[in-house]
């Protein structure tokens, strides 16, 4: 399986491509949003690499588009260090987030970060783990799925990450720092990127009928659930 790099800048495409091939990754290329979207019909990438700002269809469309179907892991690139675009880009789905200029050494590793949380939850375990649950609320850590009650929720890598910690302790109250190191490992997120993905959680499992996370003020989350 391949990463796609989608951006309609072509000499930005060729650095992003060149980085991540270097880097063991095999890529393929698409210059806008629609190129991408039938590329992603026919063969489902292992990872999305997505310019925000392009004609014939936006990266945010994009993502929208994709998280009707697909979880792939998608890490958004940006020229606008804006923080309505990265909330919003967070919570379409997006795994992390990027501002234009970054170095190549800086993309590459949030990639091989998110495809980390990415395949340690897609891989089997050597042993059977157990299912989490609290109340209706129920992770399953070896298919990766989460329900609440009988309705099954569809969560990002990311979000599922951070469901499965705090279900893992049930009472306790997370900064978000401490949150931050056990969703990221590569230590260069904001905790606002945490907030967005709760913001997104949070509104899936209303849909569901669900409340799962508890804002602890001045300090950070907690499981909702006794």
């Amino acid at each position: 399986m391949s990463l796609l790099v989608v951006d309609d800048d072509p000499h930005l495409r060729e650095v992003v491509t060149f980085a991540l091939s270097q880097a063991g990754f095999s890529v393929e290329q698409a210059t806008n949003g629609r190129e991408a979207l039938a590329r992603i019909h026919r063969a489902v990438p292992e990872l999305i690499v997505l310019d925000i700002m392009m004609p014939e269809m936006d990266g945010l469309e994009l993502c929208r588009e994709v998280r009707r179907t697909h979880t792939c892991p998608i890490v958004f690139l940006s020229s606008r260090d804006d923080e309505v675009d990265r909330i919003l880009g967070l919570e379409l789905g997006g795994d992390d987030y990027i501002t234009k200029p970054f170095s190549p050494r800086e993309l590459v590793a949030r990639v091989k970060a998110v495809l980390r949380r990415a395949r340690a939850v897609a891989a089997p375990p050597a042993t059977p783990s157990p299912v989490l649950q609290r109340g209706p609320l129920r992770l399953d850590v070896d298919l990766w799925r989460a329900w609440w009650g009988e309705r099954e929720v569809v969560l990002t890598v990311t979000e599922f990450h951070l469901l499965a910690a705090l279900l893992r302790a049930p009472g306790k109250a997370f900064t978000r720092d401490e949150l931050m190191t056990r969703v990221y490992d590569d230590g260069v997120v904001s905790d606002r990127t945490i907030d967005s993905h709760v913001r997104h959680i949070r509104r899936k499992f209303a849909d569901a009928g669900g409340d799962v996370i508890q804002t602890v003020h001045g300090l950070g989350y907690r499981l909702a659930l006794p």
